[in-house]
């Protein structure tokens, strides 16, 4: 049984400013990656044109999408579907989460 290595460990950017997004497994069908932000980063993310599944890791946020504002935080599982506006802010605590494109990210045009 393969390990994604990695998803869901908070990395700091390198500015530790600007949230990272860090890709672990491609296919054609899924991407598996883990998107970070800071404590006070700013989520500046567009809509994607796949579906998303996001699994809070470490870190507290609140996430925003068309539905209204939720507090998030550790095993809190989010679903996002394709072309949705959606992004985290309030960003209290350096934030991590394992990100499961279906299809695979920008796998769509």
């Amino acid at each position: 049984m393969p390990i994604v290595e990695d998803a869901g460990r908070f990395a700091a950017p390198p500015d530790g400013v600007t949230p990272r997004y860090v890709e672990h497994l491609r296919t054609a069908d899924i991407s598996v990656g883990t998107y970070s932000i800071p404590a006070g980063g700013v989520d500046g993310q567009s809509p994607h044109t796949e579906d998303e599944i996001y699994v809070v890791t470490a870190g507290r946020a609140v996430f925003v999408d068309a539905g209204g504002r939720v507090a998030v935080g550790p095993g809190d599982t989010l679903f996002v579907a394709a072309g949705a506006e959606h992004r985290f802010v309030e960003v209290s605590e350096d934030f991590a989460v394992v990100v499961v494109f279906g299809p695979a990210e920008y796998s769509r045009g």
